[in-house]
């Protein structure tokens, strides 16, 4: 059986920009906690793609993992994901071809059918909203013919041909499970948040799953949100600042990642507090004992291979901290 101490540890990094800094900073603190992580053992480094966010640096998600891998020498480093319908698949399959001929067996590649933005920033870049990713699977499929060698096709990914980099499905929906399973890919669930379909998805995987040239059997990845502190307390207030994160998108607010605060009972209303931890639900907070308890009690329920983590928090040290103690 899966536990706490049999599967790998990887990390999803939202790349926040918190308030009083800039994208510039954020991506230092980045680069240095891919560093740590890195000499700490976990397993890959994944940033994801979004627009239109004044907290969240990693828009241009290619440039960002080029960077990341060039400062580190081990750690897999890719996306979780890169919003193919957002995307050109050759154009993808060029600029992964590039990380992986730069960084070779390093480059993982994450794909979502979501615009990752709002749907005017989805216009903005060109998208066509109408299709609401119904295209997918095509274009899925189509990358994946841009890293097969082919000396007949009038259309070649140079660099991307003929290498191998691993392609996974994300997902928060069974839209993704299914196509995963029938295509024979890893799949990662996006459970820390949106954890209403987590066993569903799972279980539509699995159900669906054809072995393919590149997975014999299912690999599953849950995103999960953690925050390890030396006490309970410190933990607790640590969490407010995604707390509070939350709250503003529900409002409609947005923003950068704020400083925590004391106490949000003041500040949002019970149904606000409700909708926020339901969000949030697959979120793990307190000293090492408590979050080994409850992680083990999560592996324990999915039986997932691999966990993926999100420590959201201001303070970049006891981001770095959280991790540290976590890999305790």
């Amino acid at each position: 059986m899966n536990n706490w101490n049999s599967i790998p540890l990887s990390v999803l990094d939202l790349a926040p920009i918190t308030e009083g800094s800039n994208a510039s900073e954020s991506f230092k603190r980045s680069l240095q906690l891919a560093q740590t992580v890195e000499k700490l053992g976990f397993n890959r480094y994944w940033l994801a793609e979004h627009h239109n966010m004044r907290g969240i640096s990693s828009s241009a998600t290619s440039v960002v993992i080029g960077y990341i891998a060039g400062g580190t020498s081990k750690i897999r480093v890719g996306s979780g994901g890169i919003m193919l319908p957002n995307h050109a698949p050759l154009v993808i399959a060029e600029q992964f071809g590039t990380l992986e001929s730069m960084y070779p067996g390093r480059i993982d590649l994450g794909l979502g059918r979501a615009p990752g933005s709002d749907q005017l920033t989805a216009r903005a870049l060109r998208r066509d909203v109408r299709s609401a990713g119904d295209d997918f699977p095509d274009q899925v499929q189509e990358l994946q013919s841009f890293f097969k060698v082919d000396e007949q096709a009038k259309v070649r990914a140079v660099p991307g041909e003929g290498l191998n980099i691993p392609i996974w499905l994300l997902g928060s929906s069974g839209f993704s499970a299914q196509l995963a399973g029938m295509l024979g890919l890893p799949f990662s669930f996006a459970s820390h948040f949106a954890p209403g379909f987590l066993m569903q998805a799972l279980q539509i995987y699995y159900a669906h799953f054809q072995p393919s040239d590149s997975l014999q059997k299912p690999y599953t990845m849950l995103g999960v949100n953690v925050i390890v502190a030396d006490t309970e307390e410190e933990a607790e207030q640590l969490a407010t600042s995604q707390q509070l994160a939350f709250l503003r998108m529900i409002r409609g607010q947005g923003g950068q990642l704020p400083p925590p605060v004391d106490s949000m009972e003041t500040i949002w209303s019970p149904y606000e507090k409700a909708m926020v931890m339901e969000q949030l639900k697959y979120t793990f907070v307190g000293t090492k004992e408590t979050v080994r308890q409850q992680l083990n009690a999560f592996i324990s329920e999915t039986k997932t291979d691999e966990l993926i983590i999100n420590t959201h928090v201001f303070d970049h040290k006891a981001r770095v901290r959280s991790y540290e103690l976590l890999m305790q």
